[in-house]
C-alpha cells in the first residue's frame, strides 16, 4: 500500500441518551460496530467505534476518498440500526440527528457531523481524533490556532524547518455559506478577526503551506442553518496529524492544559469550560455538562488503527479539570444572564421569539413612551397645585 493514499473518516450522530443526554449506551455502540464490521475487507480497512457523552462516534478507514457514498451510506446504516434500538429502549432524543427519512449520497446536511481527510501515510502517522460533547465546531478554533500558529504553544514554528514557512487556514463563514483561506504568519491578525466570532465563522482545514498537506480537519456542520431550525449542539469531531512536519503530539493536547470558553453546555444555550477527560469519564452531568473533550491517539499502519491511546486521561490534565470546574462554578452563577446565557442567535433553545411575539402590542416608541411620561407628570403637578 506504499504511496497509496488512505482517507480517515469520522462520522458522529446523536441517536440517543440513557437518562437524558449522558451516555450513548453499549448497546448502541455494539450495533454500530456489527454493520462496520461487516464492511471490513469491502468498504473499509479497519474501524474503531466509541462515544463521547450521547454521542456516537465512527473512526474508520478505507481508501475510497472523503465524501464517498459508500463509506456515508456504511455510517448512516449503522446509526439506523442503532436509532431501532435506541427506540425500543425509550432513549432520550432517539433518532434526532437523523433529519431525513433516507440515505441521499453523502450524510452532509442530514444531521450527523463528518470529519475526513485523505493521504498517503508517512515512514509513521500519528493521528489525534477528538471527540467532543455539549459544544459545537467552533469550539476547535481557539486550540487549532494554538496548535498551528502560536509559537508560545507549538515550538515546531520555531525549530522545525519544515514547519517554519507556516500553515493555511480554511475558515468557513457558517452563516453566509462561503470560505476564505488564510496563510499564517503573514495573515495572522485577519485569521484572529475572524476565528474569534464564534457565532459566524470556524476552521475547517488546515493545511502546511511549504506542501499543501493536509494537517487537520474540524466537522463544520451547523444544523439550525442546515435544516431550517437548531435541531442539535453539533458536537464536532476533529482529527489532527501529528509529528514529522506537524506539531508533535504534546503541541497538540497542550491548548487543552488551559479550558477556553466554549458555546454549548444545557440546551446548547451556555458558555462553559471545554474540559479535557478520558474515554470513561465523557459523561457530562453537571447542568448536562460542562462541555468534555476527548483525544484518542492511532498509529496508522497501511490503514489499520493501532491504538486508541487515551491521551486526555493522562494526570497531566488533571489541573486542567479543575480549573474547568472552577471556570463552571463562576459563570454557573450567572443563571439566564449573559455571558453565561448564549447571545440569541446562537442558542440552540430559545423562548425570545415567543416573548417577544406575545409582547408586540405592548411595546410602544420611545417617544411615545416620553410623551405619555411627560403627559402623566404635568396631571401630577396640577394636582398638586390644586
Amino acid at each position: 500500500m506504499e504511496n497509496e493514499k488512505i482517507t480517515v473518516s469520522v462520522i458522529k450522530a446523536d441517536v440517543g441518551g440513557l437518562c437524558g443526554h449522558t451516555l450513548a449506551p453499549e448497546e448502541l455502540l455494539e450495533a454500530c460496530e456489527a454493520v462496520l464490521e461487516e464492511a471490513v475487507d469491502e468498504i473499509l480497512i479497519d474501524y474503531y467505534v466509541t462515544r463521547c457523552g450521547d454521542d456516537i462516534d465512527l473512526i474508520m478507514t478505507h481508501k475510497l476518498g472523503c465524501d464517498n457514498e459508500k463509506v456515508h451510506g456504511l455510517a448512516w446504516k449503522a446509526f439506523e440500526e442503532a436509532t431501532k434500538i435506541a427506540k425500543e429502549l425509550k432513549l432520550y432524543g432517539a433518532g434526532q440527528d437523523l433529519l431525513a427519512d433516507s440515505f441521499s449520497g453523502n450524510v452532509r446536511g442530514l444531521g450527523p457531523g463528518c470529519a475526513e481527510m485523505e493521504f498517503i501515510e508517512r515512514k509513521s502517522e500519528p493521528i489525534v481524533i477528538f471527540c467532543c460533547d455539549k459544544t459545537d465546531p467552533t469550539a476547535f478554533n481557539y486550540p487549532l490556532f494554538k496548535m498551528f500558529a502560536d509559537p508560545f504553544n507549538t515550538a515546531g514554528l520555531v525549530f522545525d524547518p519544515s514547519m517554519i514557512s507556516g500553515f493555511k487556514f480554511e475558515v468557513h463563514d457558517i452563516i453566509g455559506h462561503k470560505k476564505v483561506f488564510l496563510e499564517t504568519p503573514e495573515e495572522m491578525y485577519m485569521l484572529l478577526a475572524l476565528i474569534g466570532d464564534y457565532e459566524r465563522y470556524a476552521i475547517k482545514r488546515i493545511f502546511r503551506r511549504k506542501d499543501n498537506e493536509i494537517a487537520a480537519v474540524v466537522s463544520t456542520e451547523k444544523l439550525n442553518y442546515i435544516a431550517g431550525e437548531y435541531v442539535g449542539k453539533d458536537d464536532p469531531v476533529a482529527i489532527v496529524r501529528a509529528q514529522s512536519g506537524f506539531p508533535a503530539v504534546g503541541e497538540v493536547l497542550e491548548p487543552f492544559a488551559n479550558p477556553h470558553f466554549v458555546p454549548g453546555w444545557m440546551r446548547g444555550s451556555h458558555w462553559g469550560p471545554l474540559m479535557p477527560v478520558g474515554e470513561d469519564d465523557a459523561i457530562p452531568t453537571r447542568f448536562d455538562g460542562p462541555p468534555r473533550i476527548m483525544a484518542l491517539g492511532f498509529q496508522l499502519s497501511n490503514g489499520m488503527l493501532i491504538g486508541p491511546n487515551d491521551l486526555f486521561e493522562d494526570k497531566g490534565f488533571d489541573k486542567a479539570r479543575e480549573k474547568a470546574f472552577e471556570m463552571a462554578d463562576i459563570i454557573r452563577r450567572m443563571g439566564p444572564f449573559q455571558p453565561h446565557r448564549l447571545p440569541s442567535g446562537m442558542m440552540e433553545y430559545t423562548t425570545v421569539p415567543k416573548v417577544l411575539k406575545a409582547l408586540e402590542d405592548r411595546f410602544i416608541p420611545l417617544e411615545e413612551s416620553e410623551k405619555l411620561k411627560e403627559g402623566s407628570q404635568k396631571r401630577e403637578n396640577r394636582d398638586d397645585v390644586e
